[in-house]
């Protein structure tokens, strides 16, 4: 099934444009629908689609946090882990699931507050 345009971002990995978007439910796969996802393809040739899971909740508490946000690097990322795992996203087929967390990095602390800094 293909991707929706309507709302996909592009991204560009390793020299092959890609199209993405959230997913708000999984609609293809038995993950977990609870948890936060994103849908890629192939923008030039659609053919296997990647559903990801990145294993953190989709709506946390809104009192409490905002909600979660997939990132393009995070994207890209999960991209690669498939493609290193077999995806091939130019070939027809059953869409290819992933259970990728990635490494989220906090905000580098600002410059000097760890020590002194040379002027």
């Amino acid at each position: 099934m293909a991707l929706v345009k309507k709302g996909s971002r592009r991204i560009v990995v390793d020299g092959v444009e890609y199209r993405w978007r959230m997913s708000r439910k999984h609609w293809c796969c038995d993950i977990d629908a609870s948890t936060l996802g994103y849908v890629v393809e192939d923008a030039a040739r659609p053919g296997t689609t990647l559903v990801v899971e990145t294993g953190r909740p989709e709506q946390p508490e809104p009192q409490l946090m905002p909600a979660e946000v997939v990132l393009p690097a995070e994207v890209a990322a999960g991209i690669r882990a498939a493609r290193s795992q077999g995806w091939t996203p130019t070939a027809a087929g059953s869409p290819f699931q992933l259970r990728h967390s990635a490494v989220r990095h906090e905000p580098n602390e600002p410059q000097g507050a760890a020590g002194h800094r040379d002027r």
